[in-house]
């Protein structure tokens, strides 16, 4: 079983904002409810290649070998700067009327996939941080990290979903106003281009 030290430090990960929750909050603002679902969702299953590499120990490869590591890095980063563009570009032009912003549930749990599958230190910090939750006395160390990242998953989701569903309800106020709208998403905009400049220029 997993530890109530691990609970809690899972949530406190999971409910500070990252590119996952800046991407949920803004799909949860610009489109309905339900979108946001959808994007908690991909984001989530987007940590799950970077969980199954921590266990395998791929981690340690990956550490081990800048090149990969800035190969990954500069991908998530490309990425985030396409994302910070498409929205910048994308400025004015969402319809008032919600039922004519939906989108395809697949292509935003797909976003939300590459935002955390394009972060190797994802990976990092999965092997980092399960470990120290490990019991050596309670049998398989495999097993007990699949349980613990099925837990961090889960809070993911949840977490993920009420930020988007909360987002949502916020955006009833946004909707009889074009500048704020318009406001908000440049505003994300350059939330994902300055992600995209930390992750650049940052180190492992």
């Amino acid at each position: 079983m997993f530890s109530t030290e691990f609970f809690l430090t899972a949530l406190i990960v999971v409910l500070v904002p990252g590119t996952g929750v800046i991407y949920t909050v803004s799909t949860g603002l610009t489109l309905r409810w339900q979108a946001s679902i959808a994007a908690a969702f991909g984001c989530t299953l987007g940590i799950a290649p970077h969980v199954s590499a921590s266990i395998l120990g791929l981690s340690a490869i990956l550490h081990m070998s800048a090149q990969a590591f800035q190969v990954l890095k500069f991908a998530g980063t490309a990425y985030l700067l396409y994302l910070a563009w498409s929205m910048w570009r994308d400025t004015g032009a969402l319809s008032l009327d919600r039922t004519a912003r939906k989108r395809n549930a697949f292509q935003i749990a797909l976003k939300g996939v590459l935002i955390n599958l394009l972060n190797p230190k994802l990976t990092l910090f999965f092997f980092a941080f399960l470990p120290l939750f490990v019991s050596p006395d309670a049998g398989s160390p495999a097993r007990q990290m699949l349980l613990l990242s099925a837990v961090f998953m889960s809070l993911t989701f949840v977490i993920f979903a009420l930020y988007g569903i909360l987002a949502s309800g916020i955006s009833v106020y946004l909707v009889n106003s074009t500048k704020a709208i318009r406001r908000t998403q440049r505003a994300f905009a350059v939330v994902f281009a300055a992600l995209a400049a930390q992750l650049a220029f940052s180190e492992r």
